[in-house]
């Protein structure tokens, strides 16, 4: 008989998310915690770790890593990996932006947001293959699931030049990972968020408030995301009910990026 309660139960297994300190990374965090799942954050700030840990309560664990160098993603991955000694999903959540006019966009920013968005993906998923592969088996896989941006979908029109080329890089990134790593049952798949009010989106939207922005730019279903759409993709694509997906790229943007031009953003 069909047991719906195990197609999307978690309970017991171990996660890793970058940038899950606040915003979409919370969400996702938040949302796997809820599920049974013990979850190492990793954001930059110490006390923005420590805040979250205390929120997201006794299954997170917080560490202070900056995944655009290289010494913080070896950290990380030493960390999680002396105490871990198999993990089921890695949420590859950390990202960077910068905006600025095309005759004035600093390079050295424009490496900077291509190092987090798209550099420390590959390599924490490199420096956490053994552990992925030590939880990966055929009717179970270890799961990567890297949060682009429906930006990497199509040029916006704001001058977020790095930005949308990063997140455009972390679509065809995770097909190729989802080709790869697929013989060793390891699903890569990934999740565009549209506009979610997150502190990133906040100069967008925080002089009308999110309702109005929203309906301004024009997303279909007429809101933002919330905390339950970032963490249901999430775990959707974390449990039974998505073993059978890989190298996908899945939409998260009430219609935003899917149905019909509105007016972009980063």
């Amino acid at each position: 008989m069909f047991d719906i309660t195990k197609l999307f139960a978690l309970d017991g297994k171990v996660a890793v998310v970058t940038g899950g300190s606040r915003g979409i990374g919370f969400m996702i965090a938040e949302g796997l915690v809820a599920a049974g799942v013990t979850v190492h954050i990793a954001a930059r700030k110490e006390a923005e770790v420590r805040a979250a840990v205390e929120r997201l309560g006794e299954r997170s664990h917080g560490h202070i890593a900056d995944i655009g160098v290289r010494a913080g993603i070896d950290r990380l991955v030493a960390e999680v990996s002396e105490c871990e000694g198999r993990l089921h999903i890695l949420v590859n959540n950390a990202g960077a932006t910068w905006g600025a006019p095309i005759d004035d966009y600093p390079v050295d920013k424009f490496e900077r947001v291509l190092s987090v968005n798209v550099t420390a993906p590959f390599a924490l998923v490199q420096g956490f293959l053994p552990i992925l592969r030590a939880a990966a088996v055929k009717s179970d896989p270890a799961r990567v699931i890297n949060v682009a941006s429906i930006a990497g979908f199509a040029p916006q029109n704001v001058e977020s030049y790095a930005y949308g080329a990063s997140k455009a890089g972390v679509i065809l990134l995770t097909r190729h990972l989802a080709g790869r790593l697929a013989a060793e049952h390891i699903t890569v798949n990934a999740i565009a968020p549209g506009f979610f009010p997150t502190k990133m989106m906040a100069y967008a939207y925080e002089s009308e408030g999110e309702d109005v922005f929203a309906e301004r730019i024009g997303i279909p279903l007429a809101r933002g995301g919330t905390t339950e759409d970032a963490a249901g993709a999430a775990i959707f694509l974390a449990s039974r009910a998505g073993a059978f997906v890989t190298g996908a790229a899945i939409p998260v943007c009430g219609g935003s990026g899917t149905t019909s031009v509105v007016e972009a953003f980063a």
